[in-house]
Formats: C-alpha cells, structure tokens, sequence
C-alpha cells in the first residue's frame, strides 16, 4: 500500500515535468512520458536502488538539444532522429563506463564546478522560457541574444499569457512550501488548461499545446549518417558524464544503507544507461536518474521500485485515453515548471558557502557558470575541469611545508604558526612536508628544504624531516633527494627520518637512500629522534693506566 501511494505521488509530479523537459529539449510532450516509461521500466526491472526514480530530466535536456540543434535544424524529423541517435551513445556509454567499474569518475569535478555547471543551466533554462512565459515570439541563439531579443520585445508581452504563468509558479512554489509531496505543478497545470478552455484564452495570444497524437511507439533505430553520429559524440559524452555525476549525487542523498557497495551504483549506472537506450529506440530521448523526484519516493514512503512501476502504469493509461485533455494546456504552464526548476539548479546558499571557504574555489563556480551560461555548457564543464586540474596541480607540484616546534612540558611537535608556544631545540630542525615527492615538486621540495636549514635562526647540526605527510617517493624524487642528503652531508648537517609510512621506507630502500641516511636514523616519532639524535656527549674515557 505505501508503494501504491507513493506512486501516485510521483505521477502526479512526474506527468506535468516530463512534459516540461520534453518543452526544453523542444519535442512533443508524449516524448516526455516515452522517456519515462523507457527509463522507469528499465530501472525498475535491472537496477538495485529501491527508490531511484529515473526519467526525462531538465538538467541534461539543455546540453543535448543545444548538441543536436547545432546538426539539425529544432522541430525536423532529422532533429528528433538524432535527439534518440544522443540517447542511443549515451546509454552505450553509462553500460560501458558500468562494466569497466568507471563509476569513480562521478567524484572528477570538484564540488564548485558541479555547483556552477548546474546554476549556469539553470541561468540558461530561464534566459530560453522567458519568451514562453511572456507570450513573446523570442530570438537570439545565445543567451545574450535571447535575453536582447526579449528587452527589445517586452513592449509587446502578453498579459493572459503572464498571469497564467505567474500563476503557475505561484501556485508550485506554494505547494513546495507546504508539503512537497503536494503536486503544486500538477495542480496549476490543470487550473490553467481548465481556465484557457472556459476563457477560450487562445484567441486572446496564449499559445497552447495543441493535439497531442499518442501512440505506442515500434522500436527501431533511428536514422543517422555516421558523419551525424562523429559530430554528436562530444555531446553524448558530455550528457553521459553529466548523467554519471547526477547518478552518484542522487544515490548518496538517499542511501539505502550504512555501507553502500561500489558495485551497487555501477549496476544502477548500467540500468540508467539501459533506459536511454530503450527511449532512443522508442524515438525518444536520454534519461537520468532524478534527485527532487528520488526524494520524492522517499517521503511518500516508497521502499521499492513498485513505486516506479505504479507510476509508468498510470501514464500508460494518459496515454492511451486522456491525451486529448493536453491540447488545451497552454505553454506557459510548462515555461513556468521549467524557471522553477531553474531556480532549483540555483543553489546561492552553497555558492556562499564556497566563497567563504575560498577566493579560488568561489572564481572556479563562477567561471563554471558564466561559461556555461554565455558560451555553453560542455564549454563550461572543460574549460572548469581544466582549471581545476591545473590549480590541484599548482598545489602538488609546490606542496606546503611547516617547521615545527615542541609545545613546552610535552612531547608533542607542531606548526610553530598555529598560535601556541613552542620551543625549539638549539641546533635542530623538525620540517613537515605536506605533499608525495614525484617528479612535479622534487626540485621545489630540496628548495624549501636547503632554505629552511639555511635561514634558521642558528646553525642547525640536526635536520629531522617529519614524513607522516608523505605518501610515496618516486625515481625522480628520491634523486633529487639523494643529490641534498650528499650536500646536507658535505655542510655536516645530520639527516634523520620521523613517522615514515612502510611505503616510503619501501621507495627509499630501493632507491639506496636508506642506507644514505642510516638505519639507525629512521624514528617511529620527532621526539623520539630529536632525544636520539640531540644526546649531549658523554664524558671523555679515561687514560690507561700504566702498569708497575
């Protein structure tokens, strides 16, 4: 009974937002609910999570229209063939990213880029329905353009054509507001159709959908030249990465337990990827696994996929006898779903939190979501990923050091500039070395080392370097620190090693360095070396006696 329950639920959420989606990837509306048959059925019948909900889905919607309208012209039969052509090589690639276990790769994009990808297609979703919504006939092929092409229109909006998508927003921000288990969209979807068809608002400019001819699609491919297929491959592995990011982030909001199992969110990716494919052939288009619906499930008290399967019957049953009642929905119901949903891909309160936590990470979501936004978004999501990449390798290859200091009256070593006393040793210094030694920072690690003993306030006898931060030590590296110890040895500078993992030891035996610095100067603690090492020489022995 709580799956039945929440099935209807969802349904009622599902049926006017997969109509929307299919408004953002401008296909008729009956392809929303294909895309939710194909990926519901599919998932419900092969994947492992209990409540996902899987279907058309706004966030990717944008990236593959915007793919496959740079090929075909939006609306033509070439169009809606390579619209399921993307979900076709998408599907292909979440199977295969599943059977070579790639679902790590969800966790390759850093938190703020993820953040700004979504708000710049939510930037971007707004900018496309604000035409809709205003009743304008629009413009423009970028998101400047369009919004130029509405300032320069705005003289003529369409007051009917406002209020009923005012009304709709109004009326789904208030059901989100209440319980979010109330189907604030399917409720001002209906009160619009029921009030465009008493008011006859057609002959007053409102655009509606008008006939919507359902039936069950036959499987096949669809019809593509290979040269079409090479051109949309950038696209699909966009979609495709964009899915597997969507996947993961929806799965760890809604745990099905303590201990979720690697293998687990491979075989649901592979489920996902088998729905695309399923909705390619039936003419429709990709899907992906649907956080706000997920939560959805969850809420209403679904414990298994029969929610899914309740919910794909009851569009079943639309499609077979109530598609007539769609024609008279007007469009801007739909633009209005759709600019909340953008609203949702806006999340100003974790922007915030990352421009607190740091100037870099803050410029990355806002370089992420003004390139997503102006240019596009699989623009957007290269040109982050590399900027990311970069700046994460600016950090390794000039990794932080600190000199440590003992706290007075233990034995405890620190970061002598972390605001407690410290004291040193008189002739020793305790360096910790935050970072691997590879290749990328072995030259800058001798640097800071050779400078560190040299700018010490007094001659340092005793060099002791803290490894407990180091992971491993390549071929480079241990070259590079062969080359110091010679040095540091030629200035009589001792050089010991504290709280080295077995895998350091491992390099630095094979590179010969261990027995450069010594057994015997290999410590399980600082301490332990610093009273090792810093043992005031004891009395001279005594002359031999002579004999009678």
């Amino acid at each position: 009974m709580a799956d039945l329950t929440a099935g209807l639920t969802l349904v009622a959420i599902a049926i006017p937002e997969q109509m929307a989606t299919a408004h953002l990837a401008n296909l008729p509306a009956v392809a929303g609910f294909y895309a939710f048959i194909a990926g519901s059925l599919l998932f419900a019948l092969l994947g492992r999570h209990p409540r996902l909900s899987v279907g058309a889905d706004s966030t990717i919607a944008p990236v593959f229209a915007a793919g496959v309208a740079a090929v075909a012209a939006t609306g033509s039969a070439t169009y809606t063939h390579l619209v399921s052509t993307v979900a076709l090589l998408v599907g292909a690639v979440l199977v295969g990213a599943a059977l070579l276990r790639l679902g790590w790769i969800a966790d390759f994009l850093p938190l703020p880029v993820i953040d700004g990808l979504l708000a710049g297609i939510g930037v971007e979703i707004l900018v496309k329905q604000l035409p809709t919504v205003l009743g304008l006939p629009g413009g423009g092929t970028t998101t400047i353009g369009r919004a130029r092409a509405v300032i320069d229109q705005f003289g003529h909006v369409n007051g009917w054509t406002f209020v009923i998508a005012a009304g709709v927003l109004a009326v789904v921000v208030g059901g989100e507001k209440i319980d979010h288990r109330i189907p604030g969209a399917l409720i001002g979807v209906v009160a619009a159709t029921v009030l465009v068809g008493v008011a006859d608002l057609k002959h007053h400019g409102v655009r509606v959908l008008g006939p919507v001819h359902a039936s069950f699609p036959a499987l096949a491919l669809p019809s593509a030249s290979w040269h079409q297929v090479g051109t949309l491959v950038v696209t699909a592995i966009t979609v495709a990465f964009l899915c597997i990011v969507q996947i993961s982030a929806t799965v760890r909001s809604n745990p099905t337990g303590p201990n979720p199992r690697a293998e687990d969110f491979n075989v649901d990716l592979a489920a996902v990827g088998a729905g695309s494919i399923l909705a390619g052939l039936a003419g429709s288009f990709t899907v992906n696994a649907s956080p706000p619906r997920t939560a959805v499930v969850g809420s209403a008290g679904g414990k298994t996929q029969v929610t899914s399967l309740v919910a794909v019957g009851a569009i079943v049953v639309v499609l077979a006898l109530a598609t007539s009642l769609l024609q008279e929905l007007p469009e801007a119901a739909l633009g209005a779903i759709l600019i909340f949903v953008a609203s949702r891909l806006f999340h100003l309160g974790e922007l915030e939190r990352i421009m607190h936590f740091g100037w870099f990470e803050f410029a990355l979501a806002l370089v992420t979501l003004a390139t997503v936004a102006l240019v596009g978004i699989e623009q957007g999501v290269v040109a982050a990923a590399l900027i990311a990449l970069a700046y994460r390798a600016r950090l390794t290859a000039r990794p932080r050091g600190a000199i440590l200091g003992r706290e007075p009256g233990t034995e405890h070593w620190i970061e002598t500039d972390v605001g407690r006393p410290t004291e040193q040793v008189p002739g020793v210094l305790v360096y910790l070395l935050y970072a691997p030694v590879f290749y990328g920072n072995a030259t800058y690690v001798a640097q800071r080392l050779r400078r560190a003993v040299t700018s010490a306030p007094s001659a340092v006898r005793t060099l002791i370097v803290d490894a407990n931060g180091i992971s491993d030590v390549d071929y480079t590296g241990a070259k590079v620190l062969g080359a110091l110890l010679e040095e540091l040895k030629d200035n009589d500078v001792c050089v010991a090693l504290a709280r080295a993992s077995h895998l350091v030891h491992h390099d630095l035996k094979h590179a010969g360095l261990i027995e450069t610095i010594g057994t015997d100067r290999l410590f399980a603690s600082v301490e332990e070396a610093v009273r090792s090492l810093n043992k005031p020489p004891g009395p001279a022995p005594a002359p031999p006696v002579a004999g009678p």
